[in-house]
């Protein structure tokens, strides 16, 4: 019994000495260390290894992709905020006298608009994807949509403030995301989020 005992905690001692052999990182996946977003605490993540191929083209096309999901969560979320805390549009949503105030917030509001509603609302996004929410110039960096039209003083930012300002907006997309995923969830839960006044 008492061999037993020692064995096992030798083997738990093996476990926490330090390795002998180096780490080696797969040339595919080191490419992407440096890009922006690979931030502490996880670094460059990557579980599905989605881009374990090294693929450039098909990195820039996620990056791109996470970029417009992050910044459609961040108006999600604003509009939840906003919605929830009683601020609406005054008058009609439709020409039966539907008011913006009678329309409950979330899912609820589906049930609540039209179809034709929706459609207007699909439509609209559609017509955003297609004609206005693209790189038609070829900006700077994936998802740059300025297309040398507005720059908001851009421009005038040095290139290590401009690093930081998309390192911030790819964060702020990213907990945006989750943000938004929480309260749907909570919402179908019967749960608020949001503290009651």
């Amino acid at each position: 019994m008492k061999s037993v005992i020692f064995a096992s905690l030798l083997a738990s001692a093996v476990a926490f000495a330090p390795s002998k052999s180096a780490t080696v990182k797969s040339s595919s996946l080191a490419a992407f260390e440096d890009e922006l977003g690979a931030q502490p605490p996880l670094g460059f993540f990557d579980p599905l290894g989605l881009v374990a191929d090294g693929d450039q083209e098909k990195f820039d096309r996620l990056r791109y992709v996470e970029i417009k999901h992050g910044r459609i969560s961040m108006l999600a979320v604003v509009g939840y905020l906003t919605a929830e805390a009683g601020i609406r549009l005054p008058g009609d949503i439709d020409y039966s006298g539907t008011s913006f105030e009678s329309v409950p917030n979330g899912f609820g509001a589906l049930t609540t608009i039209s179809g034709a509603g929706i459609a207007q609302i699909v439509a609209f996004v559609g017509f955003l994807e297609l004609a206005v929410m693209k790189d038609i110039t070829g900006g700077e960096f994936v998802g740059d949509f300025r297309n040398d039209f507005i720059d908001y003083g851009w421009d005038s930012l040095d290139a290590e403030a401009q690093l930081s300002k998309r390192a911030i907006e790819l964060n702020q997309g990213r907990a945006a995301m989750m943000g938004i995923l929480a309260l749907m969830v909570h919402e179908k839960l019967g749960v608020s989020l949001i503290p009651s006044v």
